[in-house]
């Protein structure tokens, strides 16, 4: 799905990846080979772990704070109930004004576990924030495309938009925030067309 194969087009199926999986897999995995072989790799910082383990010190090095369980509980909710299935302008700002007081409360949180070997507490706080980066990113994704295609499906912008959003939309995370910029779909031999269902 990263790659933007397309094979299913804008709504792949759950539990129905096999293509993109067995058959992308394996040629993103020989181009990866071939990459690695021939690439002019740039000198890695000293130590490149460095942003890990200051991440990790600094959850572990927090007496008191916020609960990973609450919070990780109260992105769940958020998630579900305005940026599922169905969505609209106003939930998804909603949303994303709740997951930035969580990215505030997570920037507290703290452990009870402070130890350094099988700690699954600090394994579920660092795995709160990847959940938040990827929330973050979906809704501004799904603010951003103001219309409905495949699985996006906006209440205020029912009607698919070609003309501004056949496109891949790609999303970074940078110091700003997140940002988005699209890439362009080559269309070969089937168009798209509208879905009748």
């Amino acid at each position: 799905e990263s790659a933007c194969v397309s094979v299913h087009g804008a709504n792949r199926l759950g539990t129905n990846s096999l293509v993109d999986l067995v058959v992308f897999g394996r040629r993103a995995g020989r181009h990866m080979l071939e990459y690695l072989r021939t690439a002019d790799w740039p000198t890695l910082a000293a130590d490149p772990e460095l942003a890990t383990k200051s991440e990790v010190s600094t959850i572990l090095s927090r007496p008191k704070g916020e609960s990973i369980v609450e919070i990780r509980t109260r992105m769940q909710e958020v998630m579900m109930a305005e940026v599922s299935v169905v969505r609209n302008a106003e939930g998804l700002t909603d949303a994303k004004k709740v997951l930035g007081e969580l990215r505030d409360a997570y920037n507290h949180a703290s452990i009870d576990d402070k130890g350094a070997i099988f700690n699954t507490d600090l394994m579920e706080a660092m795995e709160l924030g990847y959940m938040l980066d990827c929330a973050d990113t979906i809704v501004a994704g799904a603010l951003a495309r103001q219309e409905s295609r495949g699985a996006h499906y906006r209440t205020d912008f029912e009607a698919r938009d070609d003309k501004e959003w056949l496109a891949h939309t790609m999303l970074r995370k940078t110091s700003g925030g997140v940002t988005l910029s699209k890439k362009p779909i080559v269309i070969t031999k089937f168009q798209p067309k509208e879905r009748k269902y």
